[in-house]
This record gives structure tokens, sequence and C-alpha cells, in this order.
């Protein structure tokens, strides 16, 4: 499950004929965090959702480890992602909630049930397999979701504001665990998030979205902390940190 790059090349997208088109040019590195950061309406979700294939760009092209994606369904595409509300099925247990990543069907076998005991392990569930959803607290809940993308064992992970619904302790306490498990499955994760403390806590790059296209894009340790131009800059205001 190594991480491989992903690239947009010139990709072209708009939410019909009569609206503005957004255009990304961007890359994300292998094997690494890479924060996506802008004001609201600014493309972040787009963004994502065009690498996911939940939207289609109208031209342009994305790459994932040099593989043209771009006309392939969600399904065939080297991606998870876990969003802020999880998408866990409430008359379904944990356990099988994380199943769904492996496989549609719900009967699992040996080795299914072996994978997802070490997915929910691995994000510190060991023993919830049979809790239900509507027991559990946002943060169990989001820790489902994260062993489900797991299972996938796709080498590009997207999490979109997925913790962005949560308490200052407890958001912590996920970005934490996603750096860990980036750090022991060398996943390339895509994070898109409003706060720059997020950036700071676990991304080592930086894309910076405005109006529709990339205004900005390096490392963190720069873009964020007085390096950056006006439009960054203007972004952080408060939260820029002095040069």
């Amino acid at each position: 499950m190594k991480g491989l790059p992903v690239t947009c090349d010139g990709v072209v997208f708009r939410y019909g004929p009569d609206a503005a088109p957004m255009r990304f040019d961007c890359t994300f590195a292998p094997r690494t965090i890479t924060a996506v950061m802008g004001p609201s309406g600014s493309g972040k979700s787009t963004l994502l959702s065009l690498i996911a294939g939940f939207e289609r760009a109208e031209s342009g092209h994305i790459l994932i480890g040099g593989d043209d994606i771009t006309g392939k369904a969600p399904g065939n595409r080297p991606v998870s992602c876990v969003f802020q509300d999880n998408n866990l099925f409430a008359h379904l247990d944990a356990g099988t909630n994380v199943a769904l990543g492996i496989s549609p069907a719900l009967k699992r076998s040996a080795e299914d049930e072996a994978r997802v005991a070490q997915a929910l392990e691995a994000v510190d569930l060991a023993g919830y397999g049979a809790r239900m959803p509507g027991s559990m607290s946002g943060g169990e809940r989001q820790r489902v979701a994260i062993a489900r993308a797991l299972v996938r064992e796709r080498p590009v992970l997207l999490l979109d504001e997925a913790f962005g619904s949560l308490g200052p302790a407890l958001r912590e306490s996920m970005l934490d665990l996603v750096a860990d498990l980036q750090r022991r499955t060398a996943m390339t994760v895509v994070m898109v998030s409003h706060d720059p403390a997020d950036a700071r806590r676990i991304a080592t790059d930086l894309v910076f979205l405005k109006d529709g296209t990339v205004g900005a894009q390096g490392p963190v340790s720069e873009l964020l902390n007085g390096h950056a131009n006006a439009e960054v800059n203007a972004y952080l205001g408060s939260q820029r940190l002095p040069s």
C-alpha cells in the first residue's frame, strides 16, 4: 500500500455551462501528508471529488503513479475517502461497516475477519467489531471509517474535513492517529481542512486554493509561517506566524 504521487494536470471543471470554470494544476508528493486549504467555495472538496472520481473533469488529466485515471470509475481508482459524515450504515455493526471496504457482500471469510480485526486494532478499536454505530462516540465512528479505508489497501487516502465536527482534543487525537497510520503504511494522504493548526500538526506540504484555482503550493513550514503570497497571508489573518 505504498503511496503514489497524484498529479492534476490542467484539470478543468465547472458546475454547469454557465458556471465559472475551475482549473487545478498541482501535484501531491507520494508517501506524504498534504493539506488543502482555502476560503469557502474555493474548490477544496471539488478537487478531492475529481481525484476520487465523484466528479468528472471537462478537460485535463489526473494521474496517480503515472497512470491516467481521468476516465476511470471511482471504484477503479487507487483511492479511499473519509468524509466529515462518516457514511457508516447505522443498521450494521462496526465490523461489518469495515468489511464493506473489502467487499459489498455481507458474508466474510476467515481472512476477511482477520483483516477487519487488524484494521480495528490499528485505529485503537480492538474488540469493537460488534458495536453498533449508534452506541459509539463521534470519534469512534470516524475511527471505524478510517479502518474501512485501511482494509481497502489503496495507496491514496483523501480526507475531506473528516474531523471538522469534533472537539479540539479529539480532533488532535484523530490527526495524530492519521499521522501514525501514514508513517506505518506510507500512504499518500490529501487532507482538506480550514484550520492551519491541522496542517501544522501533521502535514508537510500545502496546496492553497482561491477562486477555483491553485494560488500557492509548497512546504507547510514556509507557506504558513510568513513566507507565502498576500492571498495566503490574508486567509491566515491572525493565525499567520511571523516570519
